[in-house]
């Protein structure tokens, strides 16, 4: 149930979602950008955490806000029901999600409530490298996010950035409860809001820095684990004869991937040397990624979900001190 922080705020226009497992302090650094936003008075923000998490909100922080509001679940794993139960407790008619490891840049806010004025149900933001010092940082990004790292043209898309896309709350309620296993892989759910006619547009004037894995154990880890989880989500109502098919083709899925990924790499234009280093350990990261879809279709998510989500907390664990955006 959702704690009002400022139940006398106007309606606001946009509400950011904020996930943490702990603290206030965990999630500062982030909702730090967003209040510098020039639109901050019409943001409301939406805490999600544990429902035995002290939340010592920093009032002073916070006090431009439309709105804050915390909600608190029993479990924060798997992530999905506590994305949707942030949907259904906003105020404004449009939610963006964000992540306490990504730092949205001024003007993200502006821009994505611009547009939102068109008929699009969803908007995702261009994607920055938070962490651009080691090359499993870039692997791990370009795998993620390649499709929306920046610079990339303003423009409709089959789907957009996980975790940190805006949508039309009115479009999410109409799923009803399968709102809570669409929200843990978002692309899924962006495919079924295409084959229900609806628009995604992809906007560059909206940026956001996003901290990505740093060390190899971890990356890997969760490259199997983010493999089986989707692969899980995606058939979920799959008969067992589509998903065991759907797994004996999974060793393809690195080649069709990479030749994704090198497009995107080299867009980005970083230098011949940098496609010589991030090549192999973009086919050792999706490898990894296959294993764990095979697994996902063959024999379900097992403990995914809730593996994965201890790596989404305090990201900056899991990558060197030297790589880290400064505070």
């Amino acid at each position: 149930m959702p704690d009002d922080a400022q139940s006398t705020a106007p309606t606001p226009e946009l509400s950011v979602v904020l996930i943490t497992p702990d603290s206030f302090d965990t999630i500062r650094r982030t909702i730090s950008c967003v209040v510098r936003q020039s639109v901050r008075d019409r943001i409301e923000l939406v805490i999600v955490a544990p429902a035995g998490a002290t939340i010592d909100i920093d009032r002073e922080l916070v006090a431009p806000f439309a709105g804050v509001q915390v909600v608190r679940l029993p479990s924060l794993t798997p992530t999905g029901p506590a994305r949707a139960a942030a949907i259904r407790a906003a105020r404004a008619p449009i939610v963006a999600f964000g992540e306490e490891h990504c730092f949205p840049a001024d003007g993200w806010a502006e821009a994505l409530l611009m547009a939102h004025q068109g008929d699009h149900a969803a908007v995702g933001p261009a994607m920055r490298n938070a962490n651009p010092e080691t090359i499993v940082s870039w692997a791990d990004i370009l795998i993620g996010y390649g499709p929306w790292l920046a610079p990339v043209e303003r423009g409709e898309r089959d789907f957009l950035p996980g975790h940190n896309t805006s949508y039309k709350r009115a479009v999410l309620l109409e799923y009803g409860e399968a709102l809570d296993t669409l929200m843990e892989a978002e692309t899924v759910l962006m495919w079924d809001l295409g084959r229900k006619g609806h628009r995604l547009l992809l906007e560059p004037a909206a940026q956001t820095a996003h901290t990505n894995f740093g060390f190899w154990s971890s990356w890997v880890r969760v490259a199997f684990l983010s493999g089986r989880a989707f692969a899980h989500t995606r058939s979920g109502q799959w008969s067992l004869p589509r998903r065991l098919a759907f797994a004996a083709a999974s060793p393809l899925i690195p080649l069709v991937r990479l030749a994704r990924t090198l497009g995107h790499v080299r867009r980005i234009r970083r230098g011949p040397w940098f496609v010589v280093r991030v090549v192999p350990t973009l086919c050792v990261g999706l490898m990894f990624d296959a294993v764990g879809q095979m697994i996902g279709y063959a024999a379900g998510p097992g403990t995914a979900h809730e593996r994965l989500a201890t790596f989404e907390w305090h990201r900056l664990k899991h990558t060197p001190p030297s790589d880290a955006l400064p505070a």
